[in-house]
């Protein structure tokens, strides 16, 4: 066999060896496959932020819970008793439940008790009492306990949009750092792939120039080949190392005790998602009744209409009436006689009124909760607009990525043919070493593109649902 011949039957060894090594990839530490969706359960399961968001309806629900015990029954029990110089001036014993009901009318039950030299002629020893305060004026409409109270019940639905909307964050930064892991993880089996065929051509070509076959300096030539390409198998290395660590700061255990990413961990295919103009009408629409900033605002603009319905009730005048039924206490009486029992003859009447003159706190009130009506209802046309926009320009990046992608792809395999053609030249003596390097060199960096830019479109993809107010895509 002569030396052309053994010259071509290696250059088709190493041509074979190329196309096999660059058209498949072989990872080198993959043990375990970590896919994006179990990663994400793991997060929304798991991260402290989740977990911290999901505290937001429980405060609510306490804030509610503050407001109801303006309605809860009050007991008070009053003690007061005056002796000097050995006389018993008076004790007096007032005890009284109020029991306030939603329309503002409260109830009350009363014992009082009272001894001594000196009470006033109109005071009991025992008296009993049972009435009802009603508000004919103020507050018979809305109160502050009523107003309070529907505030924190909307508190609710405003608690649950920022519960999403930090959710919705933490989950899209979450899927950044996964999908850089993905991409640092790929690029690193490319490079490794590239320094493997630079070191077997190094060690091919240095025999070969060793028994005279070919030219020293191309033994020269591959090994600075490989020395250039180890220099990025390290950064590839340590890049995906940064990234592992960035990705271990959103794994947590149920204990929440962190997680670290083995370095085993492998993330599989990519999986080929496409989104569409049905898909982007649903987003919109999901986004006008659901995203959080929207929602947030409608709960604010029904807070302040009832808080003006409140401050509208505050300029009418306070005008209160009080009726007691009164009756003495424990005191054995005759059935045929009412006269000491409780009865229309035993009452206790009274009326309350109060208007101020101007009416300037209370205008000045309702002027207010009026502006901040105007700001809000501006704040949400406004949020709509913008969200409307960043769902459309979110989608427009994922086609732009779809159609990047596509066309890097086509590259990509006519890359492939010419580093096939110019091996094909190399053996006929038209081409040389360097030129095989480069080509080769060119098509691991139109390769680890290709999963750039998967990368950056399953981002992008994250972006648009994250502007649509969700976690994930409809």
């Amino acid at each position: 066999m002569n030396q052309l011949t053994k010259k071509n039957i290696i250059n088709m060894v190493s041509v074979k060896t190329l196309i096999l090594l660059m058209l498949c990839t072989i990872p080198t530490f993959a043990q375990t496959t970590f896919g994006y969706e179990d990663f994400k359960n793991l997060v929304l399961k798991n991260h402290p932020t989740v977990k911290q968001a999901n505290l937001f309806p429980r405060d609510a629900e306490a804030e509610i819970m503050q407001a109801k015990g303006a309605f809860d029954p009050k007991l008070t029990s009053y003690f007061d008793r005056k002796s000097f110089k050995g006389i018993d001036y008076y004790n007096r014993w007032d005890n009284v439940l109020k029991i306030p009901t939603w329309p503002g009318v409260d109830f009350k039950l009363g014992y009082e008790r009272n001894t001594g030299k000196y009470l006033l002629q109109e005071e009991s020893s025992q008296l009993l009492v049972a009435g009802l305060s009603i508000p004919i004026g103020q507050g018979l409409i809305i109160d502050a306990r009523r107003n309070t109270l529907k505030q924190a019940q909307l508190g609710r639905n405003y608690a649950e949009a920022e519960r999403q909307k930090l959710i919705n964050s933490t989950i899209f930064y979450a899927t950044k750092s996964y999908w850089d892991w993905w991409f640092s993880y790929q690029q690193l089996q490319l490079i490794q792939e590239g320094y493997d065929l630079a070191d077997k051509r190094f060690i091919a070509t240095r025999e070969r120039a060793r028994v005279g076959e070919q030219a020293t300096i191309d033994s020269v030539e591959a090994k600075i080949t490989l020395q250039d390409r180890e220099v990025a198998l390290q950064q590839a290395i340590i890049e995906l190392q940064n990234y592992r660590l960035a990705l271990s700061n959103y794994l947590w255990s149920t204990y929440e005790t962190p997680l670290e990413l083995p370095e085993g961990a492998a993330p599989p295919v990519a999986p080929i998602r496409k989104v569409d103009e049905t898909t982007l009408l649903a987003l919109i629409n999901q986004a006008k009744l659901q995203h959080p900033e929207i929602q947030k605002l409608n709960v604010k603009i029904d807070q302040l209409q009832i808080e003006e319905r409140f401050r509208k009730e505050m300029l009418k005048p306070i005008f209160n009436a009080n009726f007691n039924f009164i009756a003495d206490g424990f005191v054995s009486k005759p059935t045929s006689n009412f006269e000491n029992s409780f009865s229309l003859n035993n009452h206790k009447l009274g009326f309350e009124f109060a208007v101020p003159l101007f009416l300037r706190k209370e205008r000045g009130k309702l002027q207010q909760v009026r502006i901040k009506q105007q700001s809000t209802g501006l704040d949400l046309n406004l949020a709509r607009r913008e969200i409307m926009n960043d769902v459309y320009a979110a989608y427009n990046e994922v086609r732009n990525f779809e159609k990047q992608l596509k066309i890097q792809q086509d590259a990509t395999q006519n890359q492939e043919i010419l580093v096939r053609a110019e091996q094909r030249k190399f053996d006929i003596g038209e081409s040389t070493l360097f030129l095989i390097n480069t080509r080769e060199s060119k098509l691991i960096e139109m390769r680890t593109k290709i999963e750039l830019l998967k990368s950056k479109y399953e981002k992008a993809l994250a972006n648009l649902a994250y502007m649509a107010g969700l976690t994930e895509l409809l």
